[in-house]
């Protein structure tokens, strides 16, 4: 059972491959220490989560976005889309990876008041 609960809020997409695999790293590294990690993905950054988009976005130095990607899902970590964000961008839950949820202002502040740490990136 994890001990402690993060939430991270990742705003960038793939437009900054760094930026946008930051968010994984940290998730994964506190996965791998026993915490709940919870991904709420906003403006941009909701493309990352459509099926494929990973694969192809590297930041030198990191561990690829599909394998840390991957790695979250399988560890049993949270992803929520904002569901104003993928209505803007014509994302539909058919175009998403398995486990992602769409949620909207509400379920992000229940979740922040639930966390003990909240980071943005």
């Amino acid at each position: 059972m994890a001990q402690d609960k993060l939430v991270i809020i990742s705003t960038v997409g793939n437009e900054n491959p760094e930026k946008a695999t930051l968010p994984f790293v940290l998730a994964t590294a506190c996965q791998s220490l026993d915490s709940e990690v919870v991904m709420f993905l906003q403006s941009s950054a909701v493309v990352l989560a459509k099926k494929g988009e990973a694969d192809s976005i590297r930041a030198d130095g990191l561990a690829p976005l599909k394998d840390l990607l991957d790695t979250f899902m399988e560890m049993e970590g949270t992803m929520y889309l904002c569901s104003p964000c993928i209505k803007e961008r014509g994302i539909s839950m058919d175009d998403v990876i398995d486990g992602a949820e769409v949620a909207a202002a509400g379920t992000l502040a229940s979740e922040v008041l639930g966390a003990k740490s909240v980071i943005t990136y």
